[in-house]
């Protein structure tokens, strides 16, 4: 597919680039999504090792920037020398963001006590890094809203403060989440035949405040729903956005990604060619 000068491009603004599902392929994924118009990626570290493997493949390609961060399934590896490795990564001028953060009551790892515990350190990182969070939110709406509340309303946010990552809330924790400056990521779910509620949600949620998402290789959009994701599919997502918002692709892409430079500033900031690591 052919670009041209005036051809709508497009931001992924979560996914896991490093992980296996890619080693076969990663840079034939990058061309292919290139070549869909998505310019830019966001891959998203949740542990020590994948927030090293983000920011090297941040440094290895220019489209690709990075987010590190400690998911809630694996809290228990934090520690002083985590959180120190954490602040130095996140000084690389191509990580765009802490996360993924958050709390995950679905898969019942990590004892809920210890995910909030290390939520609420890595959103003070956050506060003394000046960087937004991305949020992982399973199954565990009302303390993820009370934990960015209690954030926000300390005065120690960043404007804007982050994203809901693949928002699965309602309209009530929509309008809270939006009150308190938070953009909402849309992945491929929103594709999903059977994805009624959702759909009816992003219907009506401002355009102004979504973020387009793969989290490939998860969550894969229809047509290609039960095969591996990749960030080229972010454009059947924009493409949804458009059809239930009666408007055109083009206006979701401008407005989309216009959306991810205002909350991920470092995405449009010039990062040097290499950077040299002082772990």
């Amino acid at each position: 597919m052919n670009q041209t000068h005036s051809a709508p491009t497009l931001i992924d603004t979560h996914l896991h680039l490093d992980f296996d599902a890619f080693d076969d392929d990663r840079e034939a994924v990058i061309e292919r999504a290139l070549a869909a118009g998505v310019q830019r990626m966001i891959t998203i570290g949740i542990n020590r090792e994948t927030c090293r493997r983000a920011v090297a493949l941040a440094e290895q390609y220019a489209p690709v920037y990075a987010a590190v961060g400690i998911h809630p399934n694996d809290a228990t590896e934090w520690d002083s020398e985590t959180e120190r490795e954490l602040r130095e990564l996140a000084r690389h001028p191509k990580v765009v963001a802490i996360g993924e953060i958050g709390l995950d009551y679905y898969w019942e790892r990590v004892p809920h006590d210890v995910q909030g515990r290390v939520f609420r350190a890595q959103l003070a990182l956050a506060s003394e890094l000046g960087l937004p969070v991305i949020i992982h939110d399973r199954d565990a709406h009302a303390d993820v809203l009370n934990i960015l509340r209690e954030w926000v309303e300390s005065g120690r946010a960043p404007t804007p403060p982050g994203v809901l990552h693949c928002f699965s809330g309602d309209q009530t924790m929509a309008e809270e989440a939006l009150a308190l400056g938070f953009y909402l990521g849309v992945d491929g779910p929103v594709t999903f035949k059977n994805a009624r509620a959702l759909q009816a949600l992003v219907a009506q949620l401002p355009l102004d405040r979504l973020l387009i998402e793969t989290d490939a290789p998860f969550l894969t959009p229809h047509p290609y729903r039960g095969k591996r994701n990749e960030p080229a599919y972010v454009r059947f997502v924009a493409e949804k956005i458009a059809e239930l918002q009666n408007c055109t692709f083009e206006t979701v892409a401008h407005q989309t990604t216009r959306n991810a430079e205002t909350l991920f500033a470092r995405l449009s900031e010039a990062a040097p060619p290499t950077y040299t690591s002082r772990l």
